[in-house]
């Protein structure tokens, strides 16, 4: 299995990203519209953020789960028993945000968020049709408008030697949400598990977008858009000096749209927080 990167401007863009993400899990964007300099600006303002005492101040509310997340109160992958190395803040238009860093962290939500509707308009085109209509609603029109979308900006702090036996800074897990976007970080790391049990490296070339499906996707379209194994490794050499910045945007459901017989988004998004101990 290779991860190949598509062009944005492509023709047949939006073809080679779903079958990408049919057979992988991912896919990855180049020439898309979202500006590099500006993602490079986040990760520079937010590790100083992450730096500083004032992170503490922005404490994350248990109910709303906005706000900052220190690295005691890190996240358990699902089957996992250790705690990921990593500290997070959640992003959400209506949460708490550092007034010096709203206005150009809700600019690139919204531009990730209008782009993430495109995105999703190309997975339903391409889809066959007896998966369109296990959609109860237009996939794009799942998101549109809803308050449940996601920003996180992640802080993989640099290994000291005394991390936990068995801790990563991100155990193999499934992302909840429709779909995961991702700007590639400023440090590699991430990797996708393959249908054959290896795990591939996935192209981190500052200034490509990296899309995943979440279980979410794979519950409304019955399975055929299978949601993605993926971890963070830890760093070897001099790069366990380094910090690593990555921006997920995970989109959400409106909370009442209907995902299955089983699920709507909200009580799919309960029992996986339940499960991940953060809820």
């Amino acid at each position: 299995m290779k991860l190949e990167t598509v062009d944005y401007q492509a023709e047949n863009a939006a073809e080679l990203f779903v079958s990408s993400l049919r057979e992988t899990g991912f896919g990855v964007l180049k020439n898309h519209p979202i500006p590099k300099e500006l993602v490079e600006s986040i990760y520079e303002n937010w590790y100083q953020f992450f730096m500083s005492e004032k992170k503490n101040e922005f404490k994350f509310n248990v109910d709303t789960q906005d706000g900052y997340f220190p690295p005691d109160v890190s996240e358990i992958a699902k089957g996992h028993k250790v705690k990921d190395i990593k500290e997070y803040f959640h992003v959400y238009p209506w949460g708490q945000i550092p007034s010096e860093l709203k206005e150009q962290i809700m600019d690139y939500y919204d531009r990730a968020n209008s782009f993430a509707e495109e995105l999703l308009g190309w997975v339903e085109s391409y889809a066959p049709e007896e998966v369109q209509e296990k959609f109860s609603v237009a996939l794009s029109e799942m998101i549109n408008g809803s308050q449940q979308t996601l920003l996180r900006i992640l802080h993989y702090p640099p290994m000291t030697g005394d991390e936990e036996p068995g801790a990563i800074r991100a155990a193999a897990h499934e992302d909840i949400n429709l779909l995961t976007v991702l700007p590639a970080s400023n440090e590699p790391g991430l990797q996708v598990k393959g249908r054959d049990g290896q795990w591939l490296d996935v192209p981190c070339d500052f200034g490509s977008l990296i899309i995943n499906i979440g279980d979410m996707l794979q519950e409304a379209s019955g399975g055929y858009f299978p949601s993605t194994t993926h971890r963070v490794i830890n760093p070897t050499g001099a790069r366990q000096e380094q910090s690593r910045i990555s921006l997920p945007l995970f989109l959400h459901p409106k909370p009442d749209v209907i995902l299955s017989e089983r699920h709507t988004a909200d009580t799919y998004l309960k029992e996986r927080l339940r499960e991940l101990g953060v809820l």
